[in-house]
């Protein structure tokens, strides 16, 4: 879970919201969301404990083309995009040595407004980083194991290093928490904190990956939802202490639109040498998060194929080293390409996309409640029933309304994008899904 939203959408929160109390909200507010969405899974993780996680659920529930389009938009923007946005902030981060490889010092740029596409040094490095994990990936697992291994302890070492030493030595002023910024968003702020939940969500995403390994548990129906929920609370508390930092550090003025803000925190807490430091560190963490998308996504789309639920030529393995080559090197090509694109508009596209599919998921607890025979209940779900599964549920449709009102562009390639895999199942993967749509 933690990742790329937490190392950048701070600078932009703050422009948009402009209260350091609402700053800070916010990411309670997630936190909330990402625990009802976890424990409604971990229901479905039980009952169905078969790998594919939303895939499983939305063919079980809804029918074969929705199981399809879970993972058409799972290459697009459940995979290819975050890796292009974790790239890109590593870009922005190494920055903090090299200036011209920043985003904002892109050589060439198309386009205005909203949709500025750049290409530059930002580009070329995120670039970079894409196609070296790709190799890696391609050449075998066991090795990329470990360097992800390596770089997962390293990035909740400088979370926590961070997060200490900025509260006991950085040179902040808590009076930065009752100073609010000039917004530059002209959105209503009510609406505005709405649509700036679906960069939250990006930020959490991840809350779901447990309910994969469901059939591996001991007692699923106690260790499952614990593990949800104490992974979950434990990143909400990290993520409020890292923003914690942040303000402490600088005030939201000074905050707003800054994409690598730990950097520009680490530089007023520490000066501009332990700064470096943790710029170092930060885009380091962050290549660990581009390295598990490139080695998870792929697996994804293996085994939709092998299921016949996807385009066969993924399941296509290399020979001498037994990796799902072609699945790899598309998704490699794709984030590539989609480095090009706005940074915060790729990151709403990102929550606005995956936001609808697993609203689908989450909504499919009523479903199977009401039509399954013999299912099992989770305790924690039942609580207040429907008050879990119905908070989440409620609250994507109320995101994605405002979505569609205030960002109908973003919205329009969100939108397109479930729409075109469902026209691509219809007139390309129908057949071959009806012969394998028995789901163990």
């Amino acid at each position: 879970m933690i990742g790329t939203g937490i190392f950048t959408t701070s600078g932009f929160l703050a422009g948009d919201l402009g209260d350091p109390t609402l700053f800070l909200l916010i990411w309670l507010v997630g936190a909330v969301l990402a625990l009802c969405g976890a424990l409604s899974l971990s229901e479905l993780g039980l009952n169905f404990p078969s790998s594919g996680g939303e895939y499983v659920y939305l063919t079980r529930a809804y029918g074969p083309a929705w199981g399809f389009i879970t993972g058409w938009v799972s290459f697009f923007a459940g995979f290819s995009a975050p890796i292009a946005v974790a790239a890109l902030a590593f870009s922005d981060y190494l920055g903090f040595f090299f200036p011209g490889i920043r985003q904002a010092n892109a050589q060439w740029v198309f386009g205005s407004g909203d949709w500025t596409f750049k290409l530059g040094g930002a580009q070329i490095v995120a670039s970079a980083l894409i196609a070296a994990f790709t190799v890696l990936n391609i050449v075998g697992l066991h090795r990329v194991a470990k360097i992800q291994n390596a770089l997962t302890s390293l990035k909740v070492m400088v979370v926590l290093c961070f997060v200490i030493f900025g509260l006991a030595f950085g040179t902040g002023d808590w009076s930065h928490f009752s100073m609010p910024a000039v917004r530059t968003s002209t959105v209503p702020v009510a609406q505005q904190f709405v649509i700036s939940l679906f960069w939250i969500y990006v930020a959490y995403s991840g809350w779901n990956a447990a309910t994969y390994v469901a059939e591996e548990i001991r007692q699923p129906e106690k260790t499952l939802p614990r593990a949800l929920a104490f992974g979950t609370l434990l990143v909400a508390a990290l993520y409020l202490a890292l923003n914690v930092v942040f303000l402490y550090a600088a005030p939201l003025e000074q905050m707003k639109g800054v994409l690598a803000i730990g950097s520009m925190a680490a530089q007023k807490l520490f000066g501009p040498e332990i700064a470096g430091v943790f710029s170092l560190l930060m885009a380091v963490s962050l290549m660990s998060t581009v390295n598990a998308m490139v080695t998870v996504g792929p697996r994804v789309y293996y085994a939709m194929a092998r299921n016949r639920a996807f385009f066969a030529v993924a399941a296509k393995v290399h020979p001498t080293y037994r990796t799902p080559v072609v699945a790899i090197l598309a998704q490699g090509v794709c984030s590539v390409i989609m480095t090009v694109t706005p940074f915060p508009q790729l990151l709403f596209y990102i929550g606005m996309t995956l936001n609808f599919t697993m609203m689908l998921a989450v909504a499919s607890v009523f479903v199977f409640r009401k039509r399954q025979q013999g299912w099992q209940k989770l305790p924690a779900v039942s609580f207040a029933w429907p008050l879990v599964p119905s908070l989440f549920v409620v609250a994507g449709a109320w995101m994605t309304l405002y979505g569609i009102t205030l960002q109908s562009r973003v919205s329009l390639f969100a939108l397109g994008t479930v729409v075109i895999g469902a026209l691509v199942y219809h007139f390309r993967i129908r057949h071959d899904a009806a012969a394998g749509a028995d789901i163990a």
